[in-house]
């Protein structure tokens, strides 16, 4: 993220207002119904073709590649092993896609592209959609034949894939919507709504607007991460984590404009009220701030950071990992994201932190007996997971090895250390008793 214009918002923020009337338009074409089935679909294929074009210039083709290949993949490999192979396609496009980004940044030591980067952006959230909707093949959640028909067009079978892995709502930013969530909404199921989508939405983006001003005025009182090759002991501390505080909010501000422009198409809370679509349908937001900036818990704050993410996570990795689940999953988050060194050392540093928040907490509250000794229990544990959280949301920011030795060599790893000889010693405490 570049910090040098604190006025500027992200290059996906403009994109994404751009599209917001279009979503608005969209919403109510299909609520006065003025669209059949297959031109919602085609609306919202066309649409985030054009929009990713506009967005990604010939790097949308790093997006629509993979795009027709699942396709293909889900239309001619058995239900036993879609997941499979959509799984090892997906990744192995996305890694190559990464390595190629690394040639250019470090080898070539090419000028950054935005392009270049919202289509990985774009790619990771294709990954997750597709490798969700493959997992419900899978699982018997979603039948080719009752979804798309024998009998049909093969372009016509192919409709509702293709614009469900481009929709432009959820083209650019997440949350994860589920294919189920995505029929129940295309196939005009939702008929009344307790909320009206648009004002929902237009309270999002004024949150969003909120929190973007919050981090303008954050930002012209706090010096930025770069300045701690100028920073000595305790200072780096106090540099690491307001710096932190200015991505938590970039990230806080573009989930809430995210919601909003998905609100806005009609994607949103409301469809868990639709009678029998549950199952298909929950809460689509990625930012509980308020539950983030105030829990004492890092492994509370890991279950609710960029939740439909983490939510995924738990679905494809957690849950079906033979032994390590929670070494496994933040390992293949590091991989998703890019490989970066700062990514490898925070996803793998978070697992620890995790692992030791499991542990260090209940033996911290059977100390705690007294009103005062619980107080001061959940006053030091927030502020050890805030420093624990801004070191780690460092270290995945940081793009080079000389940049994270710096990290890593100041007293900001102290509070890691700290809770990482903690775990050890409770383990080893473990061990004893049970001898």
């Amino acid at each position: 993220m570049d910090w040098t214009s604190p006025l500027a918002l992200h290059p996906i923020a403009y994109y994404q207002l751009v599209a917001f009337p279009f979503a608005v338009s969209f919403r109510y074409l299909c609520t006065s119904g003025c669209l059949s089935l297959n031109a919602r679909y085609v609306l919202l294929l066309v649409g985030g073709c054009l929009l990713a074009c506009a967005a990604m210039g010939w790097y949308t083709l790093l997006l629509f590649i993979p795009t027709f290949c699942s396709v293909a993949i889900f239309h001619s490999v058995s239900p036993l092993q879609v997941h499979t192979w959509a799984f090892v396609l997906q990744m192995s496009w996305q890694t190559l896609c990464h390595l190629g980004l690394h040639y250019r940044e470090h080898y070539l030591q090419g000028a950054p592209c935005i392009r270049l980067t919202i289509a990985l952006s774009s790619l990771m959230l294709q990954t997750q959609k597709v490798t969700s909707l493959a997992l419900d093949i899978h699982e018997g959640k979603v039948t080719m034949a009752a979804e798309w028909g024998n009998g049909r067009e093969p372009l016509l079978r192919a409709l509702p894939l293709c614009s469900y892995l481009l929709f432009f709502p959820a083209l650019l930013g997440g949350p994860l919507c589920s294919f189920r969530r995505f029929q129940v909404q295309i196939q005009g199921s939702c008929t009344s709504l307790p909320t009206p989508p648009l004002r929902v939405a237009g309270q999002k983006c004024l949150c969003a607007l909120a929190l973007h001003l919050l981090r303008m005025a954050v930002r012209s009182c706090v010096a930025p991460l770069a300045l701690m090759t100028d920073c000595t002991g305790f200072d780096c501390v106090y540099v690491m984590w307001r710096s932190a505080l200015l991505f938590r909010l970039a990230y806080y501000s573009q989930w809430v404009l995210d919601e909003a422009l998905l609100r806005a198409a009609g994607f949103g809370l409301e469809l868990g009220h639709v009678p029998g679509g549950e199952a298909a349908c929950g809460d689509l937001s990625d930012a509980d701030i308020w539950t983030l900036e105030t829990t004492n818990r890092i492994a509370l704050f890991t279950r609710t950071w960029n939740r439909s993410t983490s939510r995924w996570l738990r679905r494809l990795i957690f849950q079906r990992s033979p032994a390590q689940p929670l070494l496994a999953t933040f390992a293949f988050s590091a991989w998703w994201h890019g490989l970066h060194p700062g990514q490898v050392f925070g996803f793998l540093c978070w697992a620890a932190m995790v692992e030791a928040d499991y542990r260090i907490h209940p033996f911290l509250r059977s100390l705690a007996k007294s009103w005062h000794t619980k107080v001061l229990y959940h006053a030091l544990t927030w502020v050890q997971t805030q420093l624990i959280i801004a070191y780690i949301t460092a270290a995945v920011e940081m793009r080079s090895f000389s940049a994270l030795w710096l990290l890593g060599a100041s007293y900001n790893s102290f509070f890691p250390l700290l809770y990482g000889v903690s775990l050890l010693w409770l383990v080893a405490r473990a061990k004893e008793k049970s001898v």
